[in-house]
């Protein structure tokens, strides 16, 4: 069932709690949720097989969260204290992370700001793109993926990654003006000296074809879209966790 609990800025976070067991906190990628993400992907069940009960995450801007239009609210470190928000009101102290591309990219930013609440931190979607490329990081090209999503005329949109986007956010119940302005709003990769001083077990998989944040895996044969729901990707995680 899905609870809801109220940011100190006064945005509704949605969560929920599934199964039984040491819990894992699940943090989704831009423009998914909990249901999109882990639900439907397997994910509830394989983590329910493994012995570990799930406390996911609707992101600001997504899911059954509100959805503010203004970039501002959209910081990465404000949404890392989202999540810090939802493990109190669920009575959690320390968990394990695993998130996928923005999901991910917050529980880097989780990790600087909360290290005593994170026991392991699996990424998927972000792979030598964070460090290295300008897809991540580059405004310009964060702005271009922002005006497909608010472009009344999306066949005059010409950048495939913008399209695909654009795609992705026209599905039921998503707000293509919300995630705009969390587009707009993406942080930029922490420095590699804070990335070095973390001391708890990470794990990275990445699809072999990802040309979005990765690769870095490598997972054979998947994308940055198709890598959250394959069942290798799920197993590497499991496996990361029950060690």
């Amino acid at each position: 069932m899905t609870q809801f609990v109220t940011a100190t800025d006064g945005i509704r976070i949605a969560y929920e709690r599934a199964g039984e067991g040491a819990p894992v906190v699940l943090v989704h990628g831009f423009g998914s949720s909990k249901e999109q993400n882990w639900k439907s992907t397997g994910w509830y069940g394989s983590l329910a097989e493994a012995g570990f009960s799930v406390l996911a995450i609707d992101n600001r801007g997504h899911g059954q969260s509100d959805k503010p239009h203004d970039p501002i609210l959209y910081h990465h470190d404000r949404m890392a204290e989202d999540v810090a928000a939802v493990m109190d009101a669920a009575g959690i102290k320390a968990a394990p992370y695993v998130g996928y591309s923005m999901g991910g990219l917050i529980g880097l930013r989780f990790m600087a700001l909360f290290p005593h609440r994170v026991t392991r931190l699996a990424l998927g979607g972000v792979g030598e793109t964070y460090l290295k490329g300008p897809r991540v990081s580059d405004p310009a090209q964060r702005d271009a993926i922002a005006e497909g999503l608010l472009t009344e005329d999306k066949s005059t949109i010409t950048d495939p990654r913008a399209r695909m986007f654009r795609d992705f956010a026209e599905q039921p119940g998503k707000d293509r003006f919300a995630l705009a302005a969390c587009m707009r709003a993406m942080s930029p990769p922490l420095p590699l000296g804070i990335l070095q001083s973390f001391d708890k077990p990470i794990l990275v998989v990445d699809g072999d074809q990802d040309v979005v944040a990765g690769p870095s895996g490598p997972l054979p044969g998947r994308d940055h879209m198709s890598a959250v729901g394959a069942r290798p990707t799920r197993q590497a995680v499991v496996d990361f966790l029950k060690n």
